[in-house]
């Protein structure tokens, strides 16, 4: 019989007794250092579609050219971004206790760089999401050159009482890698930003891009084996994908980047999840657009597909997802 993988959703149902679901939130005004031009030039990360970052929300729209930063020393539209916590809540909520019978759930900050704005404006936000109903944590997704002290000890200090998660981008250990999708930051910077937030008690998500720019097997699975390293306690694992509107669509259109295939995907993975370390939990095992932006390659776009190959190769080894 087949082992299994050890989950995100595993980890919780241990610990709380109940299965307890993450209710992603998108936030008005939040941006990201590389897209507005602080760390990098050219909007963002080669990969990156910043219109499909953005919630499809009303509010939007009314607040459309209003974007926050850590120099921000007013923000005139608070209001309307706690009302936005809390309507995408409770839509979420509602819908998956209606379907999943869901009972508990982490408010999960998701789009763009949530900790990239002034602290007062990222403490009101936490604490209305901690506020609302069967809310038993965070999960905050950001970039690690966006994290200053402060807010790392108030999450530190909110962890004490409630399950908080810190979710970095890592992608990728190699720093010509990192120069070449443009990512703002070196790989260093990744790692002393874990290794601060393990050390105040900080839960810590890391995600790995497979199939970057130049990046050949023996890459891939050395940059999973750092983050292991350096002290993660979950990993979302991620092919890369080409969609429209972004700098890396250039570059596939002019034949200088090939897209990773399946079958080695697969072998990456495989290998990757064989070396974790068992109290490692997986939070994602691929990702996929299943619309007309994706442009190469084909196989991203039916996930439900990618996790059946997936179960595939993994009870070759006596694992399952």
């Amino acid at each position: 019989m087949s082992k299994q993988v050890y989950t995100f959703g595993g980890y919780l149902k241990d610990k709380f007794g109940e299965k307890v679901y993450k209710a992603p939130i998108s936030i008005s005004g939040f941006t990201c250092p590389n897209i507005d031009g602080t760390v990098a030039r050219g909007g963002g990360c080669t990969f990156c579609e910043n219109d499909s970052f953005s919630p499809s929300l009303g509010e939007v729209q009314e607040l459309k050219g209003f974007h926050l930063n850590l120099e921000s020393t007013e923000n005139p539209h608070l209001e309307k971004q706690l009302l936005q916590v809390e309507k995408q809540f409770e839509v979420i909520a509602s819908k998956s206790k209606r379907e999943y019978g869901a009972k508990k759930f982490l408010a999960y900050f998701q789009s763009f760089t949530n900790t990239y704005a002034p602290f007062d404006t990222l403490k009101a936000l936490y604490d209305k999401a901690l506020s609302l109903d069967d809310v038993i944590g965070l999960s905050i997704g950001t970039r690690s050159d966006c994290v200053t002290d402060e807010t790392l000890a108030y999450l530190a200090e909110l962890n004490k009482t409630k399950e908080i998660w810190i979710e970095f981008g890592i992608q990728s250990i190699y720093d010509e890698t990192l120069e070449r999708i443009n990512r703002g930051h070196d790989a260093d910077n990744v790692k002393q930003l874990i290794i601060k937030s393990k050390k105040l008690g900080l839960n810590v998500c890391g995600h790995l891009i497979f199939g970057l720019p130049g990046e050949d097997k023996k890459m891939m699975l050395e940059t999973a084996k750092k983050a292991y390293e350096w002290g993660i306690d979950s990993v979302k694992y991620h092919p890369l994908y080409v969609t429209k509107r972004t700098a890396l669509a250039n570059e596939y259109n002019k034949g200088e980047f090939e897209p990773i295939s399946e079958e080695l995907y697969l072998e990456v993975l495989l290998e990757s999840i064989q070396m974790k370390p068992e109290h490692v939990s997986v939070q994602r095992i691929t990702a996929g657009i299943d619309n007309d932006s994706l442009i190469a390659p084909d196989w991203c776009r039916d996930r439900n597909a990618q996790v059946r190959h997936i179960n595939r190769e993994l009870r070759t080894i006596g694992l399952k997802y």
